[in-house]
């Protein structure tokens, strides 16, 4: 659900934002936001549409009051800010510190956009340009304060005539440790692991595959009930089998380098922190649960301690079904999604069949409920639109300039040579897919999607 455009010069001149929205919003700069309305005290994840830029240490006072305004560092205040309390009184307004950390995980996933290789003629075509010791350098994140420890690869199992060549493994992210003086910073080692967007036909297939499969990460308690997209699902477990020496799955790779890391730094402070834009949000997410299920964040042998696990997800899509988001809460997966409501990949998939589909004002759950798609987790909601370039509406690189400038546009030129743009090639490709009769369940309603960006506020 990215492309090779999502790393443009950014180009916000001319952005124009809803004045007739028909709920109150408060500014963030020239981004506005809908005050959030009531949400049933049953969901433990609560919907918060509204941020300031405002600081008020207060905000972390109501979860830390033991400590001086003084000492509102994130060593101190980690956990909140990884959402140990749902980020309650941290949205709004939006916390200075949370704010921070949002712009530097989405950083981190940026830095698979620009290091990954789109040149056909290269050696590296859809891998990493770089080596492991020199990538965040090589990005210029050389005092980020991590290093990467592994690359990830992934293969889509998905066979489709539009494109030339086997479905191989492509380089989809990786996993970084935060180094001692970063740790003293932070106040505890992070382990993170972060996931790029779409870019290959094979990728864009498996995204609206859009059929909904039990996960059975489990192999102890499969709990057939709790369905995920079966694009997703794909992605992250299929390995090469045409291959003696193929690659191991995405899975795979992630659980040993999970449990190596974990092991080696076993008794310090931990934290486990998965990022992703588009469809790395997806592989985030899946990965997150798999952890939680699978328990290897627990620390002790009664199983009650927990490394605490968090998602930021930017322009995420849905993952699996209700069963799937009540698991991941009952687990205590963190998951703080950011997503413009301009974004069609966030309506993605479940256009109609959602969350949403309930009856009697939201009170009651239609039979079929439990097979429609969820979002998981805190959403905090941007609106931002540029009539003079749609595919900024999902480009991370606006998802972080506006977090980071809530007060200003930024001005700069777009080069034409960056690629084809993010929407004329989705919607071309799933016409393809159509004439060769592709049976992609919602491919209609993902076309009229993909339309609706470029004809929004055009009239």
């Amino acid at each position: 659900m990215a492309s090779k455009v999502l790393m443009p010069s950014l180009n916000l001149n001319n952005v124009t934002f809803p004045g007739d929205n028909k709920t109150q919003s408060h500014s963030f700069g020239q981004v506005s936001f809908p005050k959030k309305t009531g949400v049933s005290s049953s969901r433990q994840s609560v919907i918060s549409r509204s941020c300031a830029v405002a600081v008020k240490p207060a905000a972390l006072m109501a979860t830390s009051t033991a400590k001086p305004a003084t000492s509102y560092t994130l060593s101190h205040l980690w956990r909140e800010v990884q959402g140990s309390n749902n980020w309650e009184n941290l949205l709004e307004p939006l916390d200075p510190l949370l704010r921070n950390e949002i712009i530097r995980y989405g950083e981190f996933v940026a830095a698979c956009y620009k290091a990954f290789d789109l040149d056909s003629s290269s050696k590296r075509y859809l891998n990493c340009k770089h080596g492991k010791k020199n990538m965040l350098k090589e990005v210029g994140m050389e005092n980020s304060g991590y290093e990467v420890s592994k690359y990830i690869y992934a293969t889509p199992d998905v066979n489709i005539p539009i494109q030339n060549g086997a479905t191989c493994g492509r380089w989809i992210g990786y996993v970084a440790v935060s180094s001692d003086e970063a740790v003293k910073r932070i106040g505890r080692r992070d382990l993170l692991i972060t996931f790029r967007g779409t870019v290959t036909n094979h990728e864009w297939v498996a995204n609206f595959m859009s059929s909904l499969t039990p996960a059975r990460l489990d192999p102890h308690n499969p709990r057939p009930l709790v369905k995920v997209e079966s694009g997703f699902l794909s992605l992250y477990t299929s390995e090469e089998a045409d291959s003696k020496f193929g690659l191991e799955s995405c899975r795979q790779q992630l659980l040993s380098e999970v449990s190596r890391l974990l092991n080696k730094y076993k008794g310090e402070e931990l934290s486990i922190t998965l990022a992703g834009h588009s469809m790395g949000s997806a592989l985030a997410l899946l990965l997150a649960y798999d952890i939680a299920e699978l328990g290897l964040n627990r620390t002790d042998t009664n199983h009650q301690d927990q490394i605490p696990i968090t998602v930021f997800s930017f322009g995420g899509p849905r993952v699996g079904n209700t069963s799937f988001k009540q698991r991941c809460e009952e687990l205590g997966v963190k998951v703080l999604r950011i997503a413009n409501v301009n974004d069609p990949i966030t309506k993605l998939p479940g256009v109609f069949l959602n969350e949403n589909l309930r009856v009697l004002g939201g009170r009651y759950e239609l039979p079929w409920s439990c097979s429609c798609y969820a979002h998981v987790g805190v959403e905090l909601t941007l609106d931002f639109f540029n009539v003079q370039n749609p595919s900024c509406v999902h480009d991370l690189e606006t998802y972080i300039s506006l977090l980071r400038w809530p007060k200003r546009s930024v001005h700069s030129k777009i080069d034409e040579n960056d690629g084809v743009d993010l929407w004329n090639g989705a919607r071309g490709f799933l016409l393809n897919a159509q004439n060769f009769y592709i049976c992609l369940p919602w491919i209609g309603a993902a076309i009229d999607m993909v339309n609706m960006v470029q004809s929004q506020n055009l009239s």
